[in-house]
């Protein structure tokens, strides 16, 4: 047999690799390898805004009516319990699963976590410490436990993202501190409504630029 004869013949059936398609599969490869690294995924953040809606939604309904205030009903501390939960499962399983082998930017460094830890530790102490020493419940109850912890999480990781030069996040930080700063001017009972609309409306953005990035990304010559 001859076999120039043979090549002739693989090259017509598709032996040969055309450059092009080269190109094509590993632009492919690389936007499905970006999509499964990026920490906040969109279908995530489309989770924890409709979770935040109804958790915060379900506080306010529980406050309205409150005068004075007092405090949210037992009625719905299972559901603030379960939207812990929930998110820190999330959260935990996709972290994971995007920084699986994975070093550098993708992954919060020991001492930023440290920080948001930190905070969120801080402010809830103060907050017993506030209860103790007899403060009003309207800001013990109401407007502290949701407007402290947005602002103060916002800002720090604002900061944190703004350290790494990433735009988008720290924009998204900054945003949620805004939200913890309206809410503090609409009282104790209606901070809780303004927190789950503005988180809420953060969140779903945060996911469209995502997506957005994602769709242009795939398109570009």
């Amino acid at each position: 047999m001859n076999p120039m004869s043979d090549a002739t013949t693989d090259d017509s059936d598709g032996g040969d690799f055309d450059p092009r398609q080269a190109a094509a599969l590993l632009d492919s490869t690389t936007q499905q390898t970006r999509r499964r690294l990026q920490p906040a995924q969109p279908w995530l953040l489309v989770i924890r805004a409709i979770l935040v809606l109804v958790v915060f939604g379900a506080v306010w309904l529980s406050v309205r009516g409150q005068h004075p205030y007092q405090h949210p009903t037992a009625g719905v501390i299972p559901v603030v319990i379960a939207f812990g939960v929930l998110n820190l499962v999330a959260t935990l399983a996709v972290a994971r699963r995007a920084t699986t082998g994975v070093s550098g930017k993708s992954r919060l460094r020991p001492a930023e976590s440290a920080v948001v830890a930190g905070i969120w530790v801080g402010v809830f102490a103060i907050m017993g410490v506030m209860a103790a020493a007899g403060v009003s419940q309207a800001i013990v109850y109401g407007l502290y436990p949701v407007t402290a912890p947005l602002i103060a999480a916002g800002l720090a990781w604002a900061g944190i993202m703004a350290a790494r030069a990433n735009r988008r996040a720290c924009g998204t930080g900054l945003a949620v501190a805004v939200v913890g700063a309206v809410g503090a001017f609409a009282g104790p009972a209606g901070v809780w409504a303004v927190a789950g609309v503005g988180l809420c409306a953060v969140l779903l953005a945060s996911a469209a630029v995502i997506v957005r990035g994602q769709r242009r990304s795939v398109v570009r010559p």
